[in-house]
């Protein structure tokens, strides 16, 4: 009686995990957009950046985008209670979000973000291991791949030429912040579908 209780207990705690896991999936699928919009964000920079050769590309594209994702995420405010799972995907995102606008802000306004091969290193590499630790948490094989294609790119950057980084990390981008973002919008209006469908 004693190992039936014990095994019961063990499967309810294993779908409990389960359960959170898949919760904190749909949450970083409903933040889609914010991978889409900072992947435009991204191109945006970069071609400033290297069309305009331009100091205050990254500056200003960073501050709009952050400024950008402020308002739409308070015209989102959810009434869904925040889970431990979630708040511990969302601080890897907010440390990255906050290292990466530091320390890009700064090289960019100082001029110091000449050199693409470390730029593309250091942005990528920052990029896996948000997106591998997020993975790791969720047990998500889909952003573990994101992850691993921005490891290969920060790799890869220490190689090759200008143009080959350039395609390198463009492709990056392309792969883990637009297709994923349009990914985790288009599996969020599937969940918000199904779910108005089972209230009708």
């Amino acid at each position: 009686m004693l190992e039936e209780t014990s095994n019961k207990d063990l499967r309810d705690r294993l779908a409990l995990i389960e359960s959170m896991m898949t919760e904190g999936r749909r949450t970083t699928e409903s933040w889609g957009w914010t991978f889409l919009l900072w992947g435009i964000a991204y191109y945006v920079a970069i071609a400033w950046a290297t069309l305009g050769h331009s100091n205050l590309a990254w500056p200003v594209t960073m501050v709009a985008a952050v400024i950008v994702t402020v308002i739409v995420v308070s015209m989102r405010a959810s009434s869904r209670p925040e889970t431990t799972m979630g708040r511990a995907v969302g601080a890897v995102w907010m440390a990255l979000g906050i290292s990466m606008f530091l320390l890009f802000f700064s090289l960019g306004s100082s001029g110091r973000l000449t050199d693409w091969h470390v730029f593309i290193a250091v942005a990528c590499g920052m990029l896996g291991m948000a997106n591998g630790t997020s993975a790791m948490i969720l047990r998500w094989k889909m952003q573990f791949g994101c992850a691993v294609v921005w490891w290969v790119a920060s790799v890869a950057s220490c190689f090759g030429s200008d143009k080959q980084v350039g395609i390198v990390g463009f492709a990056a981008i392309f792969f883990c912040q637009i297709v994923f973002g349009i990914y985790g919008m288009v599996a969020e209006a599937r969940v918000r579908r199904m779910r108005s469908t089972a209230h009708a």
